[in-house]
């Protein structure tokens, strides 16, 4: 039995168990992430993160998900890690190069007074867009835009987002035919063209506070649909995060917080 020190921290309310796998290597994060991620005999979370050395990158990025399984990418947790690194004293670096599944992301952090206040992060350029895409589900059809930013998502607009029965619908779209390999989904209200509302039934984890990809997926969708601008806040059960298309570069900027909640040892 090896006893771990872990942190736990959130973005926009998405929350995840942090450990510092150069000092706390663990052998079975699968099974320890479902474990762990339990909100009642576990830590609670919505998966853990593990933060390692990197041959391409100043550190290397590993997300599990609450049911074990591998994520590609979490915008939340990279703005998580930024904050950790530096806080921590592992880096000096306010822009620091992170190794993920899907690719190298760069953080720009923002700090004060020796702390972190605020991260950006250049979540690269989006994938795979396909507008009104229908499936049915439930006895019900659903039409919504097909993006990747390193993940898979269905983005679907309606009227009223809080109408919707998330722990229902979100497991049948998630897991429906059209998406082999599962996918995250969201539901989105448009306010106005500066500003949408989102709830999220997130891959592996079910109804998560906030997802980092999914707003950028939000976004990329909002504004692809002419529903918004390229920039534009996207407000989730967490909290704000806003992003940004930018149209030079077709990359995506993804601005927000990154929050220390606690830490503690546990044993594997």
């Amino acid at each position: 039995m090896q006893t771990i020190r872990f942190h736990k921290m959130q973005g926009a309310g998405n929350d995840y168990i942090y450990v510092n796998n150069m000092a706390y290597p663990l052998a079975n994060p699968e099974e320890l992430a479902v474990r762990w991620s339990a909100p009642h005999t576990g830590i609670g979370a919505d998966g853990l993160v593990l933060i390692d050395r990197s041959d391409v990158a100043d550190f290397r990025m590993r997300i599990f998900n609450a049911d074990g399984s591998e994520a590609k990418m979490c915008g939340n947790a990279s703005r998580c890690i930024g904050k950790y690194v530096y806080e921590q004293g592992l880096t000096t670096k306010t822009a620091v190069a992170l190794e993920t599944l899907s690719g190298i992301k760069e953080l720009q952090l923002k700090v004060s007074a020796g702390k972190v206040d605020e991260v950006t992060v250049d979540m690269g350029e989006p994938q795979l867009i396909s507008e009104n895409v229908s499936l049915e589900t439930g006895k019900q059809r659903y039409t919504g835009t097909v993006v990747s930013v390193g993940n898979p998502h269905y983005v679907i607009f309606t009227d009223d987002v809080a109408a919707i029965d998330l722990p229902t619908v979100g497991p049948l779209i998630e897991r429906h035919p059209m998406f082999p390999d599962r996918t995250n989904v969201e539901f989105v209200e448009v306010v106005n063209t500066g500003e949408v509302r989102m709830r999220v039934w997130e891959r592996g984890s079910g109804i998560t506070m906030a997802c980092g990809t999914g707003a950028c997926a939000t976004l990329v969708a909002s504004a692809t649909a002419k529903h918004t601008d390229r920039r534009a806040l996207v407000r989730m059960d967490g909290g704000d995060l806003t992003i940004e298309w930018d149209a030079a570069t077709n990359k995506i900027l993804m601005t927000g917080d990154a929050v220390m909640v606690f830490e503690g040892t546990i044993s594997t």
